[in-house]
């Protein structure tokens, strides 16, 4: 591979086995954004666009009064949770990115579970986080992105160092 020295020049091209490349700041491969800098800010901002796309193309679901409470967590946990959390492996989260996962992860819930009326009150009102937590036994976002980093650096690891990455085309 050859690279130019000097890198902040702008575009410049790579060569790999007399194959000539552009260089480019940011690339799309297998639906994850990769930028130069490792940023993973935008890939995380594009998966709440597809987790919100993907909630709004099931509302009418998520708020029928006709279906089942299970049936619709089933629809969140197969349909919703796998677009939103595609690629969460390689994440950084940050506490204001971890903040926005449970804030999206309750408003989900809170259409899931609807209102619930106040003992003392009588009137209706939205569940508080604890009652959340209380209703939905399955563990949260931000646990099942961390639990799943775990079990892709555990795979990583058992790779050892011998193993060689297939190319393109079938060549090693």
């Amino acid at each position: 591979m050859f690279m130019p020295r000097n890198q902040n020049a702008g575009r410049h091209r790579s060569k790999i086995n007399n194959n000539s490349f552009w260089t480019v700041e940011e690339l799309k491969y297998l639906g994850t954004a990769i930028t130069d800098q490792n940023c993973i800010k935008e890939e995380i901002k594009s998966r709440f666009k597809s987790g919100n796309a993907c909630c709004h193309s099931v509302q009418y679901l998520l708020y029928s009064s006709l279906l089942y409470k299970n049936l619709k967590i089933k629809i969140y946990r197969t349909i919703i949770l796998p677009v939103f959390l595609y690629g969460c492996e390689t994440w950084s989260l940050t506490l204001k990115e971890e903040h926005r996962l449970w804030v999206f992860e309750n408003r989900l819930l809170r259409r899931i579970f609807g209102s619930k009326r106040d003992e003392v009150t009588g009137e209706w009102r939205k569940l508080h986080n604890k009652e959340l937590i209380d209703v939905y036994f399955s563990p949260n976002m931000v646990t099942m992105t961390n639990s799943r980093k775990m079990r892709w650096e555990g795979n990583v690891a058992r790779m050892g160092e011998g193993r060689r990455v297939q190319g393109f085309g079938g060549e090693t």
